[in-house]
């Protein structure tokens, strides 16, 4: 669990910098390296980061925390 809530705290962070990149300068980091919004590696790449974030609602609400060390 410890290793999974890494990954999808990591995914989730580096796509909110995209996000941020999106809305100050108009700049899609994800559709600029797999070939815009709609190609078929950004899809995946949007729906990895949309499972990644569920995973973490759905951890925080089962822990009542998300945590990071083995003491879990």
């Amino acid at each position: 669990m410890r290793i999974l809530n890494i990954i999808a705290f990591i995914t989730v962070i580096i796509a909110s910098l995209n996000w941020l990149l999106v809305g100050v300068f108009s700049l899609d980091l994800v559709a600029l390296i797999f070939g815009g919004a709609t190609a078929v590696l950004s899809r995946i790449v949007y729906i990895f980061v949309g499972i990644c974030a569920i995973w973490l609602i759905i951890a925080a609400s089962v822990q009542r925390r998300v945590t990071f060390s083995d003491n879990d």
